[in-house]
């Protein structure tokens, strides 16, 4: 039976692109319209994509109308397909928040002033110019957000601000039109436009980051659309045809050529080959293909030529349904309901409630209405969300920033605010726990250094995985290479050269097969290396019909350096440690023996990754996915937090919501550990909030707090919670730096659990300044160059300094080579 997954069942189901969501309100309205559609059975926003699926038998022209009652614009579009990212128009994205940060600093002067005891007031007329255009102008959006909730009857942080804001810009409009004491001059004490524009310029601040981690989405998506070839060799009737990939039908018979990806799954009718497929599968091995086995679109054809006859094309492919998986893993992923989203819904009408009696309650006690509005206003200023603007956003920001000092980047406020209570960490074996490349784990035979120095100059000539392993075992045995001569290669077989007159093989057991060399006395040991999930390579040597076979070599995928540590970190943290692999399962109980993992599974696809992660979760686990392949990407979206390393592949890093910038795993701990204390200043910072809210409101209504004290305590508040949240920078791994200063000279464990000492060689220090990198993608480009030179090398980068310390074993000339060759310029370089 094929393994493969299912094709995506698309019947019954309409997909609508939906335009003017900004938060999960959105979404839950946009929902609630569809349900709401005679004739739907179920329906799913994903807000990331603006997208929403409808699976039901309702008409397309009544779900577009249902989508424009609750006020957004719809479209029809073809489902399956993806949706491209918006265009950029014109200016950057960040624009408004700059704007409104431009007018609002100067408003905070008299603030600051009166901190240090200067009067830095400015004019009323002044402020009142400054504070307009936040709030009518670059606030708008605040009052268009805010007035759809309330004719969906919900209450959400933007009529909070919508409100509290234009309390404050109100009162500060009235008392300078009033004159007196309260708006001639330079007394601004007793004006609040501060206090209205800085909290529109906070909330555009936090929606601009929530729409960047948005975006992240549909950039993983595109990452997984450029696997796919615009182009496929077709054999047709009279030669060798290319033609568009979107024209490639099922049953026509494509031309793989070395070194070109496949264009469409489908099965070899001739040809051997050997296919990276680690992109897609997670096998860490190059995997040998001959007539009759299955090939999929996206993978890496290696040395020989194939002609595959196409089995599924467009939506049908494997590479599509992992693309499809990914949308649907966001879709329905619940987010998370912010705190501050939770309350606003009960606060936002308690608010407006004690505002209005409190106004009526003065006009009937004391009949002076200007009091009676003062002091309702008063209520509103108090209620003004300032601190709770503040409290989520700052934590945020500086938990992030002490979190990249350490090697964490955090690209989704929501991964950080989840991760604190993660029970399972489920990880990824190939390029995660294991360096991810292929190493040489035995030489047997009568004359081992023999078997090594002839499959040595057999493949100093090759390209292949493997060659590069044994070359650089060698290398590391002091093995002089011999001269070889007519190397070729046998696909799907082996390689074979002339070696001192002789020919020398170098294969699988197919080609000692074919050339009826036995290899009896080494079949026990064969056997024994394919159960611990080696791959086994036979060298021979002889004539046609008198071939000997002299030993084999057995590869394996060596585990980082310190995986062991950071797994029993994690269960002294109460959280249990799991592994997904593509791998055999030889190679997965060797890995998990090695490392005290007991819950593992192997030869796991793509889509089978992602519902184990789906059936932990609804066993009431919240669940980490750490990965760093495009095999990993729909567990990465299933999961409540996705963690790639950033060695890894660009999908796996826009899936993920924090990537690893250094391939240790320990890091995954201090990952967890951040987000416990960040969570906390944001409850504390909450806490505070409300406190002065709740003590404040009262006061308010009562009278005994006018809105200049009012203005104060709303002061007193956001620097509490600012102060509060500036307390995580002096945040330290506790246990990180000790783990990885254990490991340093802790020697590998290879994945049959026998140790292999550490390389005698002594590694260096290098300090390079490397000009291009700007973001947590180029960070993992430019670590992934350093780690193809030497896969131990421990890589850390300042992105503001442009600085990349490199403690490796490698010569400097071959790192600063390959840093520039993947397109990032060293400058200037150092031995540190």
């Amino acid at each position: 039976m094929d393994d493969r997954l299912e094709p995506h069942a698309g019947s019954g189901e309409t997909s609508v692109d939906i335009s003017g969501m900004t938060c999960a309100s959105c979404v839950a309205r946009v929902e609630k319209a569809l349900r709401a559609v005679p004739g739907v059975e179920d329906a799913s926003v994903n807000l990331a994509l603006e997208r929403a699926s409808v699976r039901g038998s309702a008409a397309a022209d009544d779900l577009l109308a249902a989508v424009r009652r609750a006020g957004y614009e719809a479209a029809l579009t073809q489902a399956g397909q993806p949706r491209a990212a918006a265009p950029e128009t014109g200016l950057p994205g960040w624009w408004p928040v700059a704007a409104a940060a431009l007018f609002s600093i100067p408003l905070m002067l008299p603030m600051l002033g009166g901190l240090v005891g200067a009067d830095w007031a400015l004019p009323g007329w002044l402020q009142w110019l400054l504070a307009t255009p936040v709030q009518f102008w670059l606030g708008a959006r605040f009052y268009r957000a805010g007035w759809k909730a309330l004719r969906a009857g919900a209450g959400n942080m933007d009529l909070l601000v919508a409100i509290g804001t234009s309390a404050a810009y109100g009162l500060s409009v009235w008392l300078l039109l009033s004159g007196g004491d309260h708006g001639g001059g330079h007394d601004g004490a007793h004006l609040y436009f501060e206090s209205s524009a800085v909290v529109i310029t906070l909330v555009l601040l936090g929606k601009w980051l929530e729409a960047r981690a948005r975006r992240q989405t549909v950039e993983a998506i595109s990452a997984l659309e450029t696997l796919r070839p615009t182009e496929a060799l077709v054999r047709r009737a009279g030669g060798d045809v290319p033609v568009p990939v979107d024209e490639v039908k099922v049953g026509d018979l494509l031309v793989v050529r070395p070194g070109a990806r496949v264009a469409a799954d489908g099965r070899v009718e001739e040809g051997r080959s050997h296919q990276d497929e680690s992109l897609l599968t997670g096998e860490s091995l190059p995997v040998a293909k001959e007539p009759g086995d299955r090939v999929t679109g996206g993978a890496v054809n290696a040395d020989g030529l194939l002609l595959v006859r196409v089995t599924a094309v467009g939506a049908a492919t494997l590479l599509s349904q992992i693309i499809r998986q990914v949308e649907d893993a966001q879709a329905v992923k619940a987010p998370i309901q912010r705190l501050v989203d939770r309350v606003s819904a009960v606060f936002v009408p308690v608010v407006l409630l004690i505002s209005l009696l409190t106004f009526v309650g003065w006009v009937l006690a004391t009949g002076d209405w200007q009091a009676a509005l003062l002091n309702a206003v008063a209520v509103q200023v108090i209620a003004c969300p300032c601190a709770l603007g503040l409290a989520t956003p700052t934590a945020i920001m500086v938990g992030t920033g002490v979190a990249a000092r350490q090697g964490i980047l955090i690209r989704d406020a929501e991964a950080l605010e989840t991760a604190h209570a993660l029970d399972t960490v489920m990880f990824d074996k190939t390029g995660t726990l294991t360096e991810g490349r292929p190493t040489v784990a035995a030489v047997e035979g009568a004359d081992p250094a023999l078997v090594l120095a002839l499959a040595a100059a057999v493949q100093q000539a090759s390209e292949h995985p493997l060659a590069r392993a044994v070359l650089d075992h060698a290398r590391e045995r002091r093995v002089a290479l011999r001269a070889a001569a007519d190397a070729r290669a046998l696909p799907g077989r082996g390689v074979q050269a002339e070696v001192d007159g002789t020919t020398v093989y170098l294969g699988n057991a197919r080609l000692m097969e074919e050339l009826g060399a036995a290899a009896d006395a080494l079949h026990d040991s064969a056997a024994r290396h394919e159960r611990d999930g080696r791959t086994v390579s036979w060298l021979a040597r002889g004539a046609a019909g008198r071939v000997e076979v002299l030993g084999l070599l057995a590869f394996g995928d060596r585990v980082r350096p310190g995986a062991a540590a950071a797994v029993a970190r994690l269960r002294a943290m109460g959280v249990t440690p799991a592994m997904l692999t593509g791998d055999n399962a030889g190679a997965a109980q060797a890995v998990a023996a090695a490392l005290g993992i007991e819950r593992y599974a192997a030869q796991v696809l793509p889509g089978e990754k992602a519902e184990h992660v789906r059936r932990e979760a609804q066993a009431g686990r919240i669940v980490a996915m750490v990965g760093d392949g495009i095999n990993d990407a729909p567990a990465l979206a299933a999961a409540s937090v996705g963690i790639a390393m950033a060695g890894g592949t660009d999908v796996a890093m826009h899936t993920a919501g924090i990537t690893l910038m250094r391939g240790e795993p320990g890091l995954v701990a201090d990952a967890i550990e951040v987000s416990h204390r960040t969570y906390r200043k944001i409850r504390q910072n909450l806490g505070w909030a409300f406190v002065y809210n709740v003590v404040g409101i009262p006061l308010a209504a009562f009278g005994l707090l006018n809105p200049v004290l009012a203005g104060a305590a709303m002061a007193l508040s956001s620097v509490s919670v600012v102060g509060n949240a500036l307390l995580l920078r002096r945040w330290r791994p506790e246990a990180g730096a000790a783990a990885h200063a254990a490991t340093e000279s802790a020697p590998d464990i290879s994945t049959h659990g026998a140790i292999v000492p550490p390389s005698k060689g002594e590694n260096t220090m290098y300090e390079l300044t490397v000009e291009g990198m700007s973001c947590g993608h180029c960070v993992g480009r430019v670590t992934k160059s350093v780690q193809g030179v030497d896969a131990a090398a421990k890589v850390e980068i300042d992105l503001p300094t442009k600085k990349v310390r490199i403690d490796s074993g490698a010569d400097l000339e071959r790192i600063a080579a390959a840093i520039d060759e993947a397109g990032y310029p060293v400058t200037a370089r150092a031995v540190a």
